[in-house]
């Protein structure tokens, strides 16, 4: 299969291919002063790494007109108060990014006093300790006994390591393979293991539409209901047609600067999710055109906080409702500065906690008896419905689906994320696969070769 893995990764090669080089504004380096104080302040306190590890994840081609500038901006790391500064302007106030207890790093908006942490949004209760309980939900009893050539597995695990087997230039960093609910194949390279987490990136899609269907088995939404987005619900606004359907297939219809849907301002600028993507305007009808998109996404999950109502309600209902009722203890969603998740990319996560959730929608949305997501839905986030990507994978509700691979059962679906990130799930071979990567800018690891090859070594 030679197209690219996913449209996603075809958009972003795309937009760093004809980024046009010109001199660095002063927004320049508040964008990119932002990004670094982000990604040091989440790896370091998110994940436990270290800066030297770190210095890993700059840029590097992703957004090519803050390459230069990352490197020559210094950070000022407060350890104690979990906080990072990075000065971009001596007349103006640095770029921080604050950590908060289960939610992570934030930025505070550009041109923001340090004093504006105090009042960032927390969520605050401890997570339940559940190391010591039995696989799923904890660590204890996770590994199974291969069911098919053990060897052959092995190999193909291995391979992934190379850096040219399945991608000239590939980094992986962790890789999990579940068979019929244990883990059969387990490995990290150095410095990474089954606790230290990645960064999403665009596999926080798929958690962020899983979130949506556990709030539709638990009646708060309806996904083919206009999404509710106060923003739009002044007479004759059309964006009110909407539905959240719309937005968990990308076919919105909203208008989008770049293709890919560059969202700096979001990511990395300190803009707030209804600042920013709530003010898009429609450009196509709903549901008629597939447009990959970061704003729907997060508009998705801004109506869903707007059902919620409660603002504490909604910061706990991800933790309480989804992620530590299925052992997720190690998965940090990050919030703006105003609280709204930031679910299309900023999720730091670890290989064990994506095969947990790979795992939910193996077993039909039920987890341990208790049915989490409705009857149906992993039917529905799995097909394609309407408007599809013009090439490679299809595209259901917030993951990608599989088309003619050989070796690969047709009913196969995955969330996908920038430099990597991987969690493909087969039903028809009762297999979860997770491969966690720091891939650099416009190298793709073959995820549909990886796992046509780990299958056929499987039972």
């Amino acid at each position: 299969m030679k197209a690219c893995a996913s449209m996603l990764l075809c958009l972003l090669a795309a937009t760093a291919a004809s980024a046009q080089q010109k001199p660095a504004t002063d927004y320049d380096r508040a964008i990119a002063a932002g990004y670094k104080a982000l990604t040091l302040c989440s790896g370091l306190f998110n994940a436990g790494r270290s800066e030297a590890q770190l210095a890993a994840l700059e840029l590097k081609g992703i957004y090519p007109e803050y390459d230069a500038i990352v490197p020559q901006l210094a950070a000022v790391i407060d350890r104690e108060r979990k906080q990072v500064a990075v000065a971009f302007d001596a007349a103006r106030p640095p770029r921080i990014a604050a950590w908060r207890a289960n939610l992570g790093c934030t930025q505070l908006p550009i041109g923001a006093a340090p004093a504006a942490v105090a009042a960032l949004p927390r969520f605050a209760a401890p997570a339940p300790a559940l190391e010591r309980k039995p696989w799923p939900l904890g660590d204890r009893q996770a590994t199974g006994r291969v069911d098919g050539d053990k060897r052959a597995l092995a190999r193909g695990v291995d391979r992934a390591f190379d850096g040219t087997y399945f991608g000239e230039g590939s980094q992986t960093t962790g890789i999990v393979v579940v068979q019929r609910g244990r883990i059969v194949a387990e490995k990290y390279r150095k410095g990474f293991g089954p606790q230290v987490s990645q960064r999403t990136w665009s596999v926080a899609k798929s958690l962020a539409g899983t979130l949506v269907g556990v709030a539709q088995q638990q009646g708060v939404l309806d996904p083919a209901q206009p999404a509710a987005i106060g923003q739009w619900q002044q007479p004759g606004d059309p964006r009110g047609a909407i539905t959240t359907d719309n937005l968990l297939r990308m076919a919105s219809g909203l208008h989008s600067s770049t293709a890919g849907n560059r969202t700096d301002a979001l990511y990395f600028g300190g803009a707030a999710v209804d600042q920013e993507a709530g003010t898009l305007p429609l450009l196509k009808q709903p549901g008629s055109t597939f447009r990959y998109a970061n704003n729907d996404t997060v508009l998705a999950l801004r109506g869903l906080r707007e059902r919620l109502g409660d603002e504490q309600q909604a910061l706990a209902f991800p933790f309480t409702q989804l992620l530590w009722k299925i052992g997720m203890t190690r998965t940090v969603p990050e919030t703006d500065w105003r609280g709204n998740y930031v679910m299309s990319s900023q999720v730091w996560t670890t290989a064990r906690d994506l095969a947990r959730l790979g795992l939910l929608y193996q077993n039909d949305g039920v987890f341990q008896g208790q049915r989490l997501l409705p009857e149906g839905w992993v039917r529905y986030v799995s097909s394609a419905s309407g408007p599809q990507p013009p090439s490679g994978f299809g595209y259901g509700a917030t993951f990608w689906l599989f088309k003619d691979v050989p070796g690969v059962p047709a009913d196969t679906y995955a969330a996908i994320g920038n430099r990597g990130q991987y969690l493909v799930v087969v039903p028809a071979r009762q297999v979860v696969i997770v491969r966690r990567g720091e891939d650099p800018a416009g190298v793709r690891f073959d995820i549909a070769r990886f796992t046509a090859e780990l299958l056929a070594a499987l039972k």
